[in-house]
């Protein structure tokens, strides 16, 4: 437990650490990848270029402050960030080399304002969150090896079949290699896969979404070919995968992991919202309650740019002739001439409350919604207004964890 005087310290730094928590984080992880090059083996080079695990960083290290004499308010976050440490491989020993970086960072930004004590304070309460994080993940750990078909680490799986979804999406089907049994996942959930690309000093690591219903022989990833954009570079996981692999390779992958995932002992009417390849997920979710629970109302709206950039549009469509209780909507911001033409979505432009409102059947419902951070933004702000409760708002981050 910290004493008082710890507790004090550290909650009188909040404020500090709101205005140079980025900076702390970048300083860290440059110290840390300097000092420890093997950890860019774990972790996601494009969201260190592009900054935004340092920010993410920045905002857990801030909330730790503000809560630290009630940790039991970020446990929930706690466990967020375990699911990714688990499927990425952190294991206990690399919590040491964090938090003296961390600490070496935090001394050298705020120079002579970090006092003795403030670092002490610190490294007393770095401990404690430290040993929440081994603690909740050795649980996990254990869980993931000891569930029927379950495995460490990351295991050798083949790819069965590679299946293109639409231009920019393409549906990978993964085949343990041993031919053992796969285990079960909650819908929503995703998986790591390892590459090693040649030419590149380290592996590489980045989570999918497994985009298929539990049960099958197989795990399904759908991918998004990620282009250069602006001041965004190629994805290169993503680029490898659509134009290297081909089926009968062998990739690494980790077992499921997750906690943004369908609530199934909920039986009111359930809005699945999804912006580009966030549909992921949700095909997922849809998948399964069709199989389980095909009485359950459930309202599939999607928004792309148009048909071409649309994943698994048949297959929803098939699926809702198939089940009365489904209904489905497409948003299309930039439709082809032939999708003018052909009349094949609802709504052109962006999702919005009037047109949710106009489409969504009652708002007595659990919304699900994932996609890039300005379209969750905008579907989360509309929901808040139209009266949804927080506790009915569930959705996922692609990547750290921001905040909408």
């Amino acid at each position: 437990m910290l004493s008082q005087q710890s507790i004090d310290i550290i909650k009188s730094t909040a404020p500090v650490l709101e205005i140079h928590g980025t900076s702390i984080t970048k300083r860290f992880y440059e110290m840390l990848f300097t000092s420890h090059p093997e950890l860019l083996n774990i972790f996601n080079h494009a969201n260190q270029k592009q900054g935004r695990q340092q920010t993410a960083l920045a905002n857990a290290v801030y909330a730790a402050a503000l809560h630290i004499d009630r940790l039991e308010a970020i446990l929930p976050v706690v466990k967020q960030i375990a699911h990714k440490h688990r499927s990425l491989g952190v294991k206990p020993e690399h919590y040491p080399i964090v938090g003296q970086h961390l600490l070496a960072a935090i001394q050298e930004v705020l120079g002579e304002a970090a006092t003795p004590e403030i670092l002490q304070a610190w490294a007393e309460a770095y401990g404690i969150i430290a040993d929440a994080f081994i603690g909740v993940e050795a649980d996990m750990y254990r869980q993931t090896e000891t569930q029927t078909g379950g495995w460490s680490d990351f295991k050798r799986f083949r790819i069965a079949r590679k299946v293109k979804e639409s231009d920019v999406i393409t549906s990978f089907y993964l085949m343990p290699e041993d031919g053992a049994p796969l285990p079960t996942f909650e819908p929503g959930q995703y998986i790591s896969v390892k590459l090693e690309i040649p030419g590149d000093t380290f592996t590489h690591i980045r989570q999918y979404s497994l985009s298929d219903a539990p049960g099958k022989p197989y795990y399904r990833i759908s991918v998004k070919r990620e282009n250069l954009m602006a001041e965004r570079p190629d994805g290169k996981v993503s680029m490898f995968l659509h134009k290297e692999t081909k089926e009968g390779d062998v990739v690494l992958i980790s077992a499921p992991a997750g906690d943004f995932t369908l609530n199934q002992q909920d039986t009111r009417p359930v809005v699945l919202i999804s912006g580009g390849v966030g549909l992921t997920p949700m095909v997922s979710m849809l998948q399964t309650l069709a199989a389980t629970n095909p009485e359950r109302q459930v309202t599939f709206i999607h928004a792309a740019q148009n048909s071409q950039h649309h994943a698994f549009k048949g297959h929803v469509e098939e699926l809702a002739s198939q089940h009365p209780a489904l209904s489905y909507y497409w948003c299309y911001d930039k439709p082809t001439a032939s999708d003018q033409a052909e009349n094949s979505f609802h709504r052109e432009g962006h999702v919005s409350l009037d047109w949710l409102q106009s489409v969504v059947p009652t708002s007595a419902a659990s919304f699900y919604f994932c996609g890039p951070v300005p379209f969750m933004k905008a579907v989360n702000s509309a929901l808040r207004e139209w009266g949804i409760p927080e506790e009915d708002r569930h959705f996922e981050f692609f990547g750290p964890a921001g905040s909408l």
